[in-house]
């Protein structure tokens, strides 16, 4: 059973300097109450606040976000008072983030484009708070995208035989970028499990199913054989379990035995860029949770 209280659903002002605390620790009473308290006591003013009760599990869930024009605390000071105050006490994890904060994305891609198009259409856009300084691929089809939008493109043509070397140098432009999260935009290799302990819940998929469903490759083709009436896709974070990470954003498209392999590819195609990037800007804007390969996603 799942209970989700919510104190404010505001869209906050991005041109303010905001601190962001995601919380998740043991459930007991008088959480909500000491962390905003926390932030008023301090001259601190609440723009969202969102918090998540699992009653089966026992935990407790909080997202919340202030102003900081008049807060009493230096922003580098903030993290070791919660801790000290709070944090340490109550058991919680946290994680604090500021507003000023530009996170670096980097993007892989194989031959498909749409994912690809859409997230840098709104990147373009302005939609997101964020860097876009490279993009990876296995081939060289998606070169020219990359131009059109003077983005670094490197290709790397990843085996069996050479992907333990090729990917050794993919983690070390990362590093060189500066990345801190990862994209995979019909990115059609598997990551290795070595590549994945370097950016835990930091590298985000979008699989072309509706999870559990359909988990490898051609679930469209699979789906059409099964004689399925709707199909979806599904944006997760990458785990050392092929299609089985936390799941993000999910949708479905309904069809029927009038749908070839074709038309589900097609509409497929159009389920699987937005909820890609719907899942992309729950995660620059600081609105997911992990916990036991679930989530919580903050509205």
């Amino acid at each position: 059973m799942f209970f989700v209280f919510k104190l404010t659903n505001m869209t906050v002002d991005k041109s303010k300097s905001t601190a962001i605390l995601l919380i998740h620790c043991p459930d007991k009473q008088g959480l909500l109450a000491l962390v905003t308290e926390f932030i008023n006591s301090n001259n601190g003013n609440i723009l969202y606040l969102d918090q998540h009760v699992d009653r089966e599990e026992g935990l407790f869930y909080m997202r919340v976000e202030w102003d900081l024009a008049n807060f009493n605390i230096p922003k580098a000071k903030i993290k070791d008072y919660f801790s000290t105050l709070i944090a340490v006490t109550h058991q919680m994890t946290f994680e604090l983030h500021f507003s000023e904060e530009k996170p670096r994305m980097a993007i892989f891609v194989s031959k498909m484009s749409h994912c690809l198009f859409d997230l840098l259409a709104r990147y373009t856009a302005g939609e997101w708070n964020v860097e876009i300084p490279v993009i990876i691929s296995n081939h060289p089809d998606m070169a020219d995208v990359a131009r059109r939008f003077d983005i670094e493109y490197h290709m790397f043509p990843v085996t069996k035989d050479n992907k333990v070397e090729l990917e050794a140098q993919e983690i070390a432009l990362m590093e060189k970028y500066k990345i801190d999260f990862i994209v995979l935009a019909r990115y059609m290799q598997i990551i290795s499990d070595e590549f994945i302990t370097h950016y835990p819940n930091r590298i985000i998929n979008i699989h072309h199913s509706f999870l559990p469903a359909f988990i490898g490759a051609k679930p469209y083709h699979a789906a059409y054989k099964r004689g399925v009436k709707i199909i979806g896709a599904t944006s997760h974070y990458v785990t050392t379990e092929l299609d089985a990470g936390p799941i993000i954003k999910q949708d479905v498209a309904r069809i029927s035995h009038k749908d070839t392999v074709n038309n589900l590819i097609a509409k497929g195609r159009d389920l699987e860029k937005i909820v890609l990037s719907k899942a992309v800007s729950k995660h620059i804007d600081h609105k997911i949770l992990v916990y036991n390969n679930r989530t919580v996603v903050f509205s």
